[in-house]
């Protein structure tokens, strides 16, 4: 099993290109999990800032839009990454990925520096509603929480290995809707979540949907359309070891979906929003060969 650090390192090629392997123990079926490819954006965009752009001293992504044009792979993916706008505020930046010749993903990415922000800052009563039960974090990771469970391996753990990444912590009185999901996560290995971790822990959730679906039917593959983050905060630079996420549905239909995700730290703050698009299809789609040109989903 790779961890985080090692299924996301990156090396740099030249001033604009780089490149990353993808691990199959961090796909779904055969596709690398969606999180999992934005992660290796972000780590990406976070050399790229430390390296090419380092005078424009901006090393924190605040904005991210993920666009998943074709099925990733395990293996090798080369990545180009455009200067669209630096501005002394914040700079834009285009990051195209590509698999044996082909472009599969690409991303607008927005960093600036948050240790750096001014401007004013109003409160405005934000919360999650219906609230999520209180938590106390040291009888959480005992498993003695009179409020969390953990739960073992997810459904068809098999198929989406990369659900195996995480230790899932569920509400024991069940979900407040059966639209909704709050969940506790931390890395399986002990390793902490930093913020090039936060597009992975924005896409891991229990399967909402199956919820919904006949009990006969097979496991479905989500293949994500495309991907926001709004990143609220900078997390430590050693990183932190739980974040809070909670997920919730609008509507399913004619096989699409939307997702809504708000990630909190362990204080309970807000930590980035995410927003999600994506098919609901046939597990067999995810397993099936693809053409040399590979042009559909």
């Amino acid at each position: 099993m790779t961890s985080w650090e090692q299924a996301t390192a990156v090396e740099k090629l030249d001033s604009r290109t780089y490149a990353c392997n993808l691990f199959d123990d961090w796909c779904i079926g055969t596709v690398p999990n969606g999180g999992y490819v934005t992660g290796c954006i972000l780590q990406v965009v976070s050399m790229h800032f430390n390296t090419s752009l380092a005078k424009q001293n901006q090393p924190h992504t605040i904005a991210l839009h993920v666009e998943f044009l074709r099925r990733t792979q395990a293996g090798p993916a080369t990545f180009r990454v455009d200067d669209v706008k630096l501005g002394r505020q914040a700079s834009i930046v285009h990051v195209h990925m590509s698999q044996d010749g082909r472009e599969e993903v690409i991303a607008y990415v927005t960093n600036s520096n948050m240790d750096a922000e001014e401007g004013v800052s109003f409160e405005t009563e934000y919360s999650l509603r219906p609230p999520p039960p209180p938590v106390d974090l040291k009888k959480l990771e005992e498993d003695k929480d009179e409020n969390w469970y953990r739960q073992g391996k997810m459904p068809f753990s098999t198929f989406r290995k990369a659900s195996t990444r995480v230790q899932w912590h569920f509400p024991r009185s069940g979900q407040a809707l059966k639209s909704l999901a709050d969940e506790w996560l931390c890395f399986t290995d002990g390793s902490n979540f930093t913020n090039t971790s936060i597009g992975f822990v924005a896409d891991m959730f229990p399967q909402i949907i199956e919820d919904f679906r006949d009990e006969k039917q097979g496991p479905f593959w989500y293949p994500t359309l495309l991907l926001n983050l709004d990143i609220k905060k900078v997390l430590p630079p050693e990183g932190v070891k739980w974040l809070a996420i909670r997920v919730q549905m609008k509507k399913i239909k004619n096989g699409r979906m939307d997702l809504e995700v708000h990630v909190h730290d362990a204080e309970g703050d807000l930590v980035c929003l995410s927003h999600h698009i994506g098919f609901v299809l046939d597990a067999a789609r995810n397993m099936s060969a693809r053409s040399k040109s590979d042009s559909k989903m």
